[in-house]
């Protein structure tokens, strides 16, 4: 027994099953958007259900695949593959359970969700390979959590608005140029590695330039989405909040100092998307 509580955690841990917060919050808000207001108990725990199991698919891919890259980084050799703490074909196994729980999530939403899971899967676990390819790889690693709000939506509604592909857009700007500002960490070690990043590619000074006019336009973007779902003032005060906050994290780090990556990256990341999803929330609520 100790075992296996001993592995659970350490699963748990390379997982980092606690930053599910990122992406879930916008799909809470696409999930609501789409029922406008509380959708019923059976989709929102089956979505939850999705969420969790396709991210854990994918985080466990990740780590599988990278794990000969992992062991080589210094920042990364301390992961559960290269320190000996779990084998890859644990991790492999896990992986393919994962992907087979979103997969029956999906398929007790509706139809359409299950007949897309596969390209969901696709994009999830293929975004592990891009870094091997191309230097916009942080790019895929935003898609994958931009699909997050039309997934939420098709789950409610059983078939597509282009309105929420705006909410996509913006979430995979905003994860994919925190990707960037994280990726700075390793680029030496990436030029070293023959690994593609936009850090690597054209330095650190470059990459901030980059991250910043990614956020400048999803934040654009949120605005446009407002202005598609007719937010009214709470609506568009959750957005000047995540404008404020973005610039607080922003300011956390710079291109000479990364040694608060980690606040900026996983703390406030997470308090943006939640801040967002409450204002939005106490929107439709005082619609109703």
């Amino acid at each position: 027994m100790p075992g296996i509580w001993s592995k659970t955690r350490i699963t748990l841990e390379m997982i980092k099953w606690e930053h599910s917060i990122f992406a879930l919050p916008f799909a809470l808000t696409a999930t609501l958007l789409a029922a406008n207001g509380l959708p019923t108990l059976h989709i929102i725990a089956w979505i939850l259900v999705a969420m969790i199991a396709s991210r854990s698919a994918a985080m466990a891919f990740n780590r599988w695949a990278d794990a000969d890259l992992d062991a080589a980084n210094p920042r990364t050799r301390g992961r559960a593959i290269p320190a000996g703490l779990l084998t890859r074909q644990f991790v492999l196994g896990f992986t393919i359970l994962a992907a087979l729980v979103f997969v029956l999530a999906s398929a007790k939403l509706n139809r359409l969700t299950l007949y897309l899971s596969p390209l969901v899967l696709a994009v999830l676990l293929g975004y592990s390979y891009l870094k091997r390819v191309t230097r916009w790889s942080h790019l895929g690693l935003g898609l994958a959590l931009g699909l997050a709000p039309t997934a939420a939506w098709i789950a409610v509604r059983g078939s597509l608005d282009p309105r929420i592909l705006v909410l996509t857009a913006a979430v995979t700007l905003w994860a994919g140029g925190f990707d960037v500002l994280y990726a700075c960490q390793d680029c030496e070690h990436d030029r070293a590695a023959g690994l593609h990043s936009l850090p690597q590619a054209v330095g650190i000074p470059a990459a901030f330039w980059a991250a910043r006019a990614m956020h400048l336009t999803m934040l654009g973007l949120l605005a446009w989405f407002g202005a598609l779902f007719q937010f009214r003032t709470l609506g568009w005060l959750g957005i000047a909040a995540a404008t404020l906050l973005l610039a607080y994290e922003h300011s956390l780090v710079s291109p000479h100092d990364l040694r608060r990556l980690n606040a900026a990256f996983f703390t406030m990341n997470g308090v943006i998307a939640t801040v967002f999803l409450a204002f939005v929330a106490a929107d439709l609520w005082l619609r109703s």
